[in-house]
Formats: C-alpha cells, sequence, structure tokens
C-alpha cells in the first residue's frame, strides 16, 4: 500500500536539523557543567551523581505511564513523543542550565549568594526553563503539524517535554543533596510529593499552542502561546518563589510552605480533571465527524462506537492484533482531519488535513476489507 502524502516533508527536514543541532549543544553543555566536573572530582562526586540517575530515572519512566494512559484516542507518534522527552531532558536542560548559572553567578557578584540564587529560581529559572521547554512544545506544533491536533496534544506533548527536564534536573539535585546529606528529604519532596510541577507549568504552554491549532480566529493563533508561556511562568515562579521565601523565613516559612500544599494539591487535581474532560471531548469529536462515514457505508456504526471509546486501539489489538490497532488509528485520524478540514474552511484558511482526507479512506477501507479477509 502506498504511504499517505507527506506535503510537509521539507519543514520536517528542516526541523529535524534544528532539533539535531539544538541536542548536539545541549548535551555538550550538560557534560561541561555537571558530568566533567564530578569526573574530575571523583570519588564520592561520581558515586553520588550514579545513585542520583538510579533514583530519577526509573521515577520519570513510570510518570510517563499517565499521559499515555490519558491520550487514548489517536495516540501521537512514538518518535514525536521521544522526541519531546529528549529535548526536554537535553537541549532545555542545558540551556536553562547555563543561563541559570550565569544569573546566579551575576546576582553572586552584585550582592551576596543569596540574591544570586533568588535571581536564579525566582526570576531566571521560570522565564528560561519555560522558554526552552515551550520551544519543543512548538517544535511539534511546527514541524510535525500533521501530528498536531489539538489542546490534547498541546498537553501531552508538554507534558513529556516537562517530564524528561525533570527527569534530568532531577538528577543534578539529587547528587547535590546526597553531597550535602539531604537526599532522603529531597528525594520525596521531588520525587514523591510534587513530581508534577514541571509537567503543570508547560502544559500551560501546550494549551496555548492547542488552542492556537483549534481555532478559527486569526489573533488566537497568535496570543494563545504567548498567554500559556505568560501562564507558566507566574506558575513557576509562584511555586519557586514561595519554597525560597520558606527557606529565608525560617519556621514561619515553613508555615507558609504548609499553607501553600493543599491549594498546589487542589490545582494538580483540577489540572488532571480538565485533562479527562478535554481527553473525552475529543471522543465525541471522533464520533460526530464519523457519522458520515457511516452514511457512505465506508463504517459501520459498531465500528464508530468502537474507534470513538476510550479504550478502542486496546480493544482492537487485543481481539485483531496489529491489523484492529491500524483500523482505528486510521478511522480517528480520518475523523480528526475532518475536523482540521472543516475549520480551516470556516476561517477561509489552507489545511495540508483535506490531503489526507481521500487516502484515509481508501487506507481505511483496504484495512477493514484486510480484516474481513482473514476472519477477524
Amino acid at each position: 500500500m502506498s504511504a499517505l502524502p507527506d506535503p510537509q516533508r521539507n519543514r520536517r527536514n528542516v526541523g529535524l536539523a534544528l532539533y539535531l543541532v539544538a541536542q548536539i549543544i545541549g548535551g555538550a553543555l550538560l557534560l561541561l557543567l555537571f558530568l566533567v566536573p564530578a569526573l574530575l572530582e571523583g570519588g564520592a562526586a561520581i558515586e553520588g551523581l550514579c545513585f542520583a540517575v538510579v533514583l530519577a530515572l526509573p521515577a520519570g519512566t513510570l510518570y510517563l505511564t499517565v499521559p499515555r494512559l490519558l491520550d487514548r484516542y489517536d495516540p501521537e507518534p512514538w518518535y514525536a513523543l521521544i522526541g519531546c522527552l529528549l529535548w526536554g531532558g537535553i537541549a532545555a536542560c542545558g540551556f536553562s542550565a547555563v543561563i541559570n548559572s550565569t544569573v546566579a553567578g551575576l546576582g553572586h557578584a552584585m550582592g551576596d549568594p543569596q540574591t544570586g540564587d533568588i535571581l536564579s529560581a525566582v526570576v531566571s529559572a521560570p522565564i528560561v526553563e519555560e522558554f526552552f521547554k515551550g520551544m519543543g512544545v512548538f517544535g511539534v506544533f511546527y514541524f510535525l503539524r500533521r501530528e498536531f491536533d489539538g489542546v490534547v496534544d498541546g498537553i501531552i506533548y508538554a507534558v513529556f517535554v516537562a517530564l524528561g527536564f525533570a527527569t534530568i534536573e532531577n538528577v543534578v539535585y539529587y547528587a547535590n543533596a546526597a553531597h550535602e546529606g539531604m537526599l532522603e528529604v529531597t528525594f520525596v519532596m521531588r520525587g514523591i510529593l510534587f513530581p508534577w510541577g514541571h509537567p503543570v507549568y508547560t502544559s500551560m504552554i501546550g494549551i496555548g499552542f492547542g488552542l492556537a491549532r483549534e481555532t478559527e480566529k486569526p489573533w488566537v493563533r497568535w496570543a494563545a502561546p504567548f498567554a500559556g508561556y505568560v501562564g507558566a511562568v507566574l506558575l513557576h515562579a509562584i511555586w519557586n518563589g514561595t519554597a525560597t521565601l520558606a527557606d529565608l523565613l525560617g519556621e514561619e516559612g515553613v508555615m507558609l510552605f504548609l499553607c501553600m500544599l493543599p491549594i498546589w494539591f487542589l490545582f494538580v487535581v483540577t489540572f488532571i480533571v480538565l485533562i479527562v474532560v478535554l481527553v473525552r471531548r475529543r471522543g465525541r469529536i471522533i464520533r460526530e465527524f464519523l457519522q458520515d462515514e457511516v452514511a457512505l457505508q465506508n463504517l459501520t456504526q459498531a465500528e464508530v462506537e468502537l474507534v470513538a471509546s476510550a479504550f478502542g486501539l486496546f480493544k482492537a489489538r487485543m481481539r485483531y492484533g496489529r491489523l484492529g490497532a491500524d483500523f482505528v488509528r486510521a478511522a480517528a485520524r480520518l475523523a480528526l482531519s475532518k475536523w482540521h478540514t472543516m475549520r480551516a474552511q470556516k476561517s477561509q484558511t489552507h489545511t495540508f488535513s483535506m490531503e489526507f482526507i481521500v487516502p484515509l479512506r481508501r487506507r481505511l477501507a483496504s484495512l477493514r476489507e484486510e480484516l474481513h479477509r482473514s476472519g477477524r
């Protein structure tokens, strides 16, 4: 069977080249800032770094199951998700670490170590880290536009970028904490109580780009990503500011921090509920835009219900194997392509999604015929 058309191949190739260059530079910066000093120091520093990796990487892998469970309809391609994860862990971490360290150094030179730490944590980190993490989401939005359908996709990609960033950041924090004798407290705080800090911040950017993808209004396409970035920076700054203030105020600061905990947990729960609502909305969109396929006798209503089911992909894979999973993916992609086309027509803009409708119908018919022929 012929592959689906790729009218944006040149754009994707340019994006891949830029991605690789940024990753190489970011990786080199990480090595120079953290690995090389540990190797030069040797002994306890290397041991602490290895122990930090053992603590951070399995936890980060476990957290990845949450966005994958939520992404039930037309799951994002593995290469895009891995690309986001690596972007957050390498490029975003490398560039952010250099800038934050520079700001901290300037603060130390201008005032005292405390001033440098405050500037780095409360001002530089939110602005710089959210910018570089947001660039990972923008990369998918612009260079892999076919794989970016709306708000749910924006959140999923943002969470993968942020978890990659948080995992490598935790390695650094755990290694420093081991050196200072604070590893247990740091692991409980960062690895157990608050592992969703970065994903929640950066998801604001994902929501912004998702709204830009879904909207029919030109001004929203520009305003929504910027508003999402501002929201991410503010949330990040508030959390870092509270933690920094708690350190400065001593016992009073601890009370302030404890008062913030219920608010933070409520915000995280609200955020998860929002994602679930948005995921269910995607299922309704897929069901709606496959109804005319039933009228055309390209699908049966039972097949539409399978595709629009939250666990339709899992059910199809279990019942019919790889062909069943491909069938559900093709049907979901067809529905979303029609959705994009309808929005583009309303706003009188062009979308490449229109060019996928006919090839996807052909692929769907071919998969359906193959399933029937195999008796499944």
